[in-house]
Order: C-alpha cells, then structure tokens, then sequence
C-alpha cells in the first residue's frame, strides 16, 4: 500500500510535468502542421516546376538518390529524369496540367505525398482529357525535405 507521502510526490510530479507533456504536444502538433504546410508547398512547386519545363528549380527539390517510375512502369533514374524534364511538358503536347485532391501523410522523417492529376493534351491531331494518380515520397534530411520516389499511375478513362 502506497503511503500518503508516496501519493502526494506522485500528484505533485504529475501536476509538475503536465505542463511540459501538453508543451510537447503542441511543439509536435506544430512540426506536423509546419511539415504538412512545406510538403503541400513542394508538392505545388513540383507541378509548377513541370509545367514551365524547370529543371534547375526542380533539381534543388528531388533527392540525389531520386527515381521515378512512369506511368508504363519504366523507372527512370534522376540524372535521365532532370534531362527530360527541361522538355518533357511540351513533347507531351499537354495543352492543361493542373492537380487535386492532395493528401500528405508523414511517418517521421518520411512522408507520401498523393494527388490526382487532371490533364488535356493533344494526341495524333486530337484533343484528349485525362487523369493520373502519382505518390510522391520524400525525406526529410537535414531539416529539409526531399523527393526521393515519384510514382505515376494513369486513371482508365470511363
């Protein structure tokens, strides 16, 4: 049986550290916040990055580590991958490129970031609509996160 010594230092501990552990809480809940707000800013920087076809900006956002596997299943290492970027909007003959639906989950130091692509591009002289799902995987490395893995997978058109 605890004595009334023993409880007392308990409820005083308690009413001592409760302060710092509601502290802690909102320190996390603001890193969350803050990460959230930084990938969903990446994430927009990535699509506007593709549409004006830059790499250079590009480049300082992808890990060097960086893949990204296309549509077709093809993985296409960074090097190749920044090379292609500097066109890649144009040879597609995209005429619209915009993304939705954006949903970001972070797991510590790494996070997946999901969006639907909504796109209208001109293909064998005809206007097409479509639409893609991509997950973007980053880290977080030195205070700064970093692509590492995009994934691409087209939406079957009804």
């Amino acid at each position: 049986m605890k004595t009334i010594k023993q409880q007392s230092l308990f409820l005083s501990l308690c009413f001592l550290l409760t302060p710092l552990l509601i502290k802690s809480q909102n320190m996390t809940t603001n890193n969350l916040t803050a990460d959230k707000a930084a990938l969903s800013a990446l994430n927009e920087q990535f699509i506007k990055n593709f549409v004006t076809q830059n790499a250079p900006a590009h480049d300082k956002i992808i890990h060097p580590d960086f893949v990204c596997i296309q549509s077709s299943g093809v993985i296409v290492e960074r090097e190749q991958y920044i090379k292609e970027w500097a066109s890649g909007y144009q040879h597609a003959g995209y005429t619209s490129f915009e993304y939705t639906d954006e949903f970001i989950r972070i797991f510590g130091t790494t996070a997946l970031v999901r969006s639907k692509t909504v796109y209208t591009k001109l293909k064998d002289g005809a206007m097409v609509k479509g639409s893609s799902i991509y997950t973007d995987i980053y880290v977080k490395e030195n205070g700064k996160w970093l692509c590492v893995q995009a994934q691409i997978t087209p939406i079957a058109q009804k």
